[in-house]
């Protein structure tokens, strides 16, 4: 929905709510400033149709009466357009205030609390401890990256952006025109899903990658966003977490703990290197990269190569 279009059901839906007596279509014209800029009068009735048809399904319990001067008058009545009272048990509760909870950074937290405020004053218990409830520690999901909040906005007024970006593989970053569809966190990671214009397909990008500032560009989407975007999955078969296969590295003692946290078996070589056997799936070699000097690939063949290759891609650049 454009936002002109939506302010201008917002302003009407207040006019309506907001009225102690049926209003007629001349009053809600000279209240509403869309309305007055409307140009002809049959211009204006197809105007006011059509939003309070939008209104009424959307929800909204619109009231057509007479008023006193013989004109037709609209009105909203609050008791009519009233949500049911909010029942929450103590686990919803505990679920509530662990999700308020959430977020730490000052844009998202300000929002959380006044949200948990609003549902405490509708009935939400204050007496229940969530972390008692569900026997968990406090939840956090860190937002460190700069080009977060600028890319959450992006994803939600669906306008593409561009970025430079530094693969793994690559000394230098490149520049990246997207259309970002969605945000999600991994393993205390933030990605970003969309479609790379210049490679004309679906993309992920971690964000700690992200070099510079995003800047937003005028123009609209050239590609439907997915009905379902599938971030995490699509992570996780990059980094072998979907892997049905096994690889066999080397890898220097006291280094590449993730690696280790992975790994099926860890066997200790001596003289500082150890060998583990980890899941193989597609895109292992650009997260071995990674972990530079530390890590020796030994099997598969097809596995060793592709990281010699990405290893000698960054040494070129």
């Amino acid at each position: 929905m454009a936002i002109a279009k939506a302010e201008r059901l917002m302003n009407l839906a207040l006019c309506l709510l907001g009225t102690r007596r049926p209003l007629s279509k001349r009053e809600l014209r000279e209240s509403i400033e869309a309305y007055l800029e409307a140009g002809s009068d049959d211009s204006f009735n197809r105007m006011f149709e059509r939003d309070k048809d939008d209104l009424r399904e959307l929800g909204l319990v619109i009231e057509t009466v007479e008023n006193l001067d013989g004109e037709v008058g609209y009105l909203a009545r609050r008791d009519s357009n009233r949500l049911p009272p909010i029942t929450l048990d103590a686990e919803e509760a505990a679920a509530l205030g662990l999700a308020a909870k959430v977020w730490q950074q000052a844009r998202l937290a300000g929002a959380a609390s006044g949200a948990l405020q609003k549902l405490r004053a509708a009935g939400l218990p204050e007496d229940v401890d969530p972390y008692e409830a569900h026997g968990a520690l406090e939840p956090r999901i860190p937002v460190h990256e700069a080009a977060f909040e600028p890319l959450m906005l992006a994803c939600r007024d669906r306008r593409p952006v561009v970025f430079d970006y530094r693969k793994a593989t690559a000394a230098r970053p490149e520049t990246r025109h997207v259309e970002p569809w969605a945000l999600e966190c991994w393993r205390g990671h933030w990605y970003l899903a969309g479609w790379d214009r210049d490679r004309g397909a679906e993309r992920v990008f971690r964000l700690s990658r992200i070099t510079g500032k995003v800047r937003s560009r005028g123009t609209r989407f050239t590609v439907p966003v997915p009905d379902v975007v599938t971030v995490r999955e699509t992570v996780a078969s990059w980094a072998g977490e979907t892997a049905d296969r096994s690889a066999l590295i080397r890898l220097r003692t006291d280094a590449g703990y993730p690696l280790r946290a992975k790994a099926t078996s860890v066997r200790e070589l001596g003289d500082g290197w150890d060998e583990l056997e980890i899941p193989y799936g597609h895109g292992l070699d650009a997260w071995l990269v990674e972990f530079g000097p530390d890590v020796v690939v030994l099997e598969p063949a097809e596995l060793r190569a592709d990281v010699v290759d990405r290893l000698r891609a960054v040494a070129k650049g």
